[in-house]
């Protein structure tokens, strides 16, 4: 999606009272490198961006360096190029994008201490998972900027493609989201989530209903998510792009009808992907903001996400 910087938005913060539990994982190291900079930063762009158009995370990630003292951050592209990069937020499974991720991060020599990451609509279901499935080098804190957590069940809008492709688009999701080729070939399916058909969405997706143990439950997922320090979601409360803009915290349609919003606690994927523990343990923050779909200020990115990416224990 492209980020729109130029909503002077108005925040409420939601962070929900804990108690202490002595099965956390209190990581007490630093959020600084031992050279006593700031730890890097990855950039996950989401549908329809890239991971360095200067009017959207390339200008995100010059206001991070500019407010971390020049830290090192490193925007994600999916392949040798830009245009593959754009063809990967509609055409390259997820699974493909996590693994190739994960091997490229691996291999980043800056990036071995650890890292905090930001994830952009898609992009924070996409690092969630690596989180999930590749611990090392260890992500720190985690930023979700209107991610898709528990999935999508409606398109209207299919930003920077032409009316005739997301007509299309939309067509397959409503009507063979969960035939086989559906999966393979189309990003969005992949985090299709009808609540009507739930046992289909289960047995047939292909990505979100693992990573949010749906189907099977791997603990590995949970305790991985668990070494996170933090994990930061953020919902736009006018949001035309995400249905429902519940998936945002995680929350999403109970099963068999799509008006009713089931509260998080009220999920099972709330203590399938460990999100239970981490709630507490004090790593779950929930923040709100008005306005669409990643419509966001500079002031705000900085007043209310920067501090994360500067936190120290």
């Amino acid at each position: 999606m492209l980020l729109l910087l130029y909503v002077a938005c108005f925040v409420s913060f939601l962070h929900f009272g804990q108690s202490n539990n002595p099965d956390c994982n209190n990581n007490k190291s630093s959020d600084k490198n031992a050279n006593g900079t700031v730890l890097p930063v990855v950039l996950w762009h989401g549908m329809g961006d890239t991971c360095c158009f200067p009017f959207s995370l390339g200008s995100i990630k010059k206001l991070i360096e500019e407010h971390t003292n020049g830290t090192y951050v490193r925007s994600l592209q999916i392949g040798a190029n830009i245009v593959l990069d754009y063809e990967s937020g509609f055409f390259i499974h997820p699974n493909k994008q996590v693994d190739y991720v994960c091997q490229q991060l691996a291999e980043d020599e800056k990036l071995a201490n650890g890292y905090n990451a930001i994830g952009f609509s898609q992009g924070g279901q996409f690092l969630r998972a690596l989180a999930q499935r590749c611990p090392k080098p260890p992500m720190r804190t985690l930023i979700s900027l209107g991610g898709q957590h528990q999935g999508v069940y409606g398109l209207p809008k299919c930003p920077t493609l032409s009316v005739s492709s997301c007509e299309y688009i939309t067509k397959l999701l409503n009507y063979a989201a969960y035939e086989d080729w559906v999966q393979n070939e189309l990003v969005q399916a992949t985090y299709w989530h009808d609540p009507l058909h739930e046992n289909s969405y289960r047995l047939k997706s292909s990505f979100l209903a693992d990573i949010n143990n749906e189907l099977y439950i791997n603990e590995r997922y949970a305790e991985n998510l668990n070494k996170l320090k933090k994990f930061v979601m953020v919902k736009f409360l006018n949001d035309t792009i995400v249905q429902p803009k519940e998936s945002q915290w995680f929350e999403f349609y109970a099963p068999g009808q799509d008006k009713h919003i089931l509260p998080l606690n009220q999920s099972k994927v709330f203590k399938y992907v460990g999100l239970e523990l981490m709630h507490k343990c004090k790593k779950l923050f929930f923040l709100s903001v008005e306005g669409d779909h990643l419509d966001i200020s500079k002031e705000w990115f900085v007043k209310e996400l920067v501090p994360f990416l500067l936190e120290v224990d």
